[in-house]
């Protein structure tokens, strides 16, 4: 008899499956080869983080002993133990690919990367003066033995732990830390291509490397050449051999802040503990020898199954290094994003957003206008207050830079900084020190209460009113990350809009609560409400005769309620399309429970982090139609732990545009969309899956079409640009 079909699938494997789809776009000979390597680097950097922030949790819970299993059937142990074996597949299938197929193609484009053992005399003297005038000036060996304690193994570290032989014979064991701070690739010196004239024959580089390669780079790993030279920091002493290992830890903060202390200086102090949480995974070569490993479980104190033993290189993020050369031949061609007419250089952006609501499209369109609206409000005389959430801006952020001079300006500004953006906290705590010195009011919001909206509001005094501009956005102020996640923001001057947007920022900044928002959407409790809300009444169409239909994109799903509410307007006949990158605990395409739901995600070139929530609301291609756009997914914590926003697209152009020209296309793609099986695995999809459009990449398209409709008439139904009282 078949086992019964279960209702969830399991978050941690869910997303361990995403990441495979990750690891195949390392594989996809579509990509140029660069880009292929850097999928390779995010591939192993995701799964670093996999286990600083899921596996820690999961061990957590182990540790209290009292998690019962979750929803989805599983207990924590039971998790660690099917992770294990997931993360040793998947780890062993990239490895697999980088050592049989990427580098044998990187070393035919002219990139090697060598093995100590296969550098010739040259290279080898060349390096060892490196690593005498560099590296071996920031080495410090440490012993172990009854008066040396097991030294701190810091996060992310790569570590050689060396077996030596003393003149008494005795064998020891000694750790020696690779510098991070020093270029992991280190660059090989490669011989000048020669030309064999007197023979006529072809010219050679004589690095050994293919005839016909023009380029050449050459790099070592730091742990190799350090490996190579250990006789230096161990004179007198017989090394007989070294094994690299490394350490990733819970990354999650551990915050205790006492009433009376400054949440900016409790994040601080709890920023140098990160390094020393509790280790989460251990990462040998497997030649290492049983007494090496025994050693380091027991003093990290760790169970057998934190180790993994791989062959090969640690630390395979940071192959990401490669990427950095400049060789445009082997990665994407480039492109230059649009920038809408009205917003174009020169244009008074305040008089285009009074006209009609805009929206962009990153990375399609450009981040610049964002950039260029905060300068413009900087520099206008007429501009009386800015007010702005900042949770990741990047480094040498312009976002930062215009708020802290329109500060110096001696303007009204506002920001709310959120210190607890995971791995972005000392960025934050830069800015906000910054911005303070500045004369900006800085606000760090709740210890318990992420805020992660992106909001921005501008407050202008007009001739005839004040007036408030409103930015609003599903992704961060990062002008970096614009160009490769894909996000949509919206330009408005719309006044019930602003008005619940200053209640927000009344709500961040002070003690003030609000009751209600006239067009907004907002989690702790509002969106959680609002959603169902919509999708019962998608229910209630159906069960009327007008249809239901629900599209939802977003990067996770992981909310049981949530998923409980999507089986029940599936189960009444609502047609269910979900984008979702990333995890998924919804289980579809099972009768009597998601027969109407069907799950796909997109995974490609730019990293999909656009959340869009779309309801027929009974009247298809009609005005009836809901678009909302935001900064949530639907995980507990976003809808319950979080200040998050969903603002509606009203204007019937840009609504349409974002139904037809940018929801849709998703569901044509044919190139880099799976779809979600009821086993838990994923398909790539194919012609005979869907319409008969097998080469319809949907990225692709929009950096050839997708531009938002120019302006029309304004909205007779809206009162975008209507004044405000004071």
């Amino acid at each position: 008899m078949a086992a019964p079909q279960r209702r969830y699938f399991d978050r941690e494997l869910s997303w361990l499956e995403f990441n495979l789809r990750v690891l195949e776009e390392a594989m996809d000979e579509s990509h140029p080869l660069l880009e292929r390597v850097k999928f390779q680097g995010i591939f192993h950097s995701n799964l670093d983080e996999f286990f600083m922030n899921r596996v820690a949790r999961l061990k957590e819970q182990v540790e209290s002993g009292v998690a019962p299993p979750n929803p989805d059937g599983l207990t924590a142990r039971e998790q660690i133990a099917v992770i294990r074996r997931r993360v040793t597949e998947l780890s062993q299938a990239a490895r697999r690919h980088l050592y049989d197929e990427l580098l044998r193609k990187l070393t035919a484009a002219g990139i090697r990367l060598y093995n100590w053992s296969e550098l010739d005399a040259m290279q080898r003297a060349v390096l060892t003066g490196y690593f005498h005038t560099t590296v071996f000036p920031v080495l410090t060996p440490l012993a172990v033995d009854p008066g040396h304690p097991f030294p701190h193994i810091s996060n992310m570290s790569i570590n050689l732990a060396v077996s030596i032989r003393d003149r008494d014979g005795n064998e020891r064991f000694a750790r020696v830390k690779i510098p991070h701070l020093l270029p992991r690739l280190v660059p090989v010196p490669i011989k000048p291509p020669r030309s064999d004239t007197a023979s006529g024959g072809p010219a050679t580089s004589g690095t050994g490397d293919p005839p016909g390669v023009t380029r050449h780079y050459g790099f070592v790993w730091l742990e190799q050449l350090v490996a190579a030279h250990l006789h230096s920091l161990f004179r007198g002493m017989e090394v007989l051999n070294s094994y690299p290992f490394r350490v990733l830890r819970d990354a999650d903060l551990d915050i205790r802040q006492d009433k009376d202390t400054d949440l900016l200086e409790t994040i601080e102090e709890s920023l140098s503990q990160r390094r020393f949480g509790i280790v989460t995974q251990l990462i040998l070569q497997q030649d290492a020898p049983r007494d090496i490993q025994a050693l380091l479980i027991q003093n990290l104190e760790i169970e057998e199954g934190d180790m993994y033993l791989v062959e090969g290189t640690l630390g395979l993020a940071d192959l990401m290094a490669l990427y950095d050369l400049d060789l445009p031949d082997l990665k994407d061609p480039p492109f230059r994003p649009k920038i809408p007419p009205s917003l174009r250089a020169g244009a008074d952006i305040f008089a285009a957003i009074r006209a009609h609501d805009i929206i962009l499209h990153h990375p399609y369109d450009s981040f610049n206008p964002v950039i260029e609206f905060l300068m413009a409000a900087t520099a206008d005389p007429a501009v009386l207050a800015i007010k702005q959430t900042v949770y990741r801006v990047g480094k040498n952020s312009p976002i930062v830079g215009a708020l802290t001079e329109a500060g110096e300006e001696g303007k009204q500004v506002a920001v709310m900084v959120e210190l607890k953006a995971r791995f972005d906290e000392e960025n934050n705590i830069v800015w906000a020190r910054q911005l303070e010195d500045a004369g900006v009011h800085v606000v760090y919001g709740d210890l318990n209460l992420k805020t992660h909206c992106k909001v921005l509001l501008v407050v202008r005094k007009e001739p005839d009113g004040i007036r408030r501009y409103v930015h609003i956005s599903t992704g961060n102020y990062n002008a970096r990350t614009a160009r490769t996640y894909t996000d949509l923001g919206l330009f408005t001057c719309d006044s019930r809009l602003a008005e619940d947007v200053s209640g927000l920022f009344n709500f961040l900044t002070g003690y003030s609560i609000n009751s209600g928002y006239h067009r907004l959407l907002v989690s702790p409790g509002g969106i959680r409400e609002g959603l169902t809300e919509r999708i019962e009444r998608e229910i209630e169409h159906h069960k009327a005769g007008r249809g239901g239909y629900i599209v939802i994109k977003m990067n996770s799903l992981t909310d049981f309620r949530a998923v409980d509410v999507l089986y029940r307007a599936s189960q009444a006949g609502v047609k269910i399309d979900l984008i979702i990158r990333a995890s998924c605990i919804l289980v579809p395409g099972v009768p009597g429970l998601s027969e109407n739901v069907r799950v796909i995600s997109v995974v490609g070139r730019f990293l999909e982090h656009s959340r869009i929530f779309y309801f027929q609301n009974g009247g298809p291609g009609s005005d009836k139609e809901e678009v909302w756009l935001g900064s949530p997914d639907l995980m507990q914590r976003n809808l319950d732990r979080r200040v998050e926003t969903l603002f509606p697209i009203e204007d019937p152009r840009l609504k349409s545009w974002v139904i037809r020209d940018v929801l849709m296309p998703y569901l044509r793609d044919r190139c880099k969309t799976r779809l979600l099986l009821p086993d838990g695995t994923y398909q790539r999809l194919r012609p005979s899956l869907g319409p008969e459009e097998p080469s319809f990449n949907v990225q692709e398209w929009f950096l050839r079409h997708g531009e938002v409709p120019p302006p029309g008439p304004p909205d007779p139904h809206g009162d975008a640009g209507t004044l405000v009282g004071d």
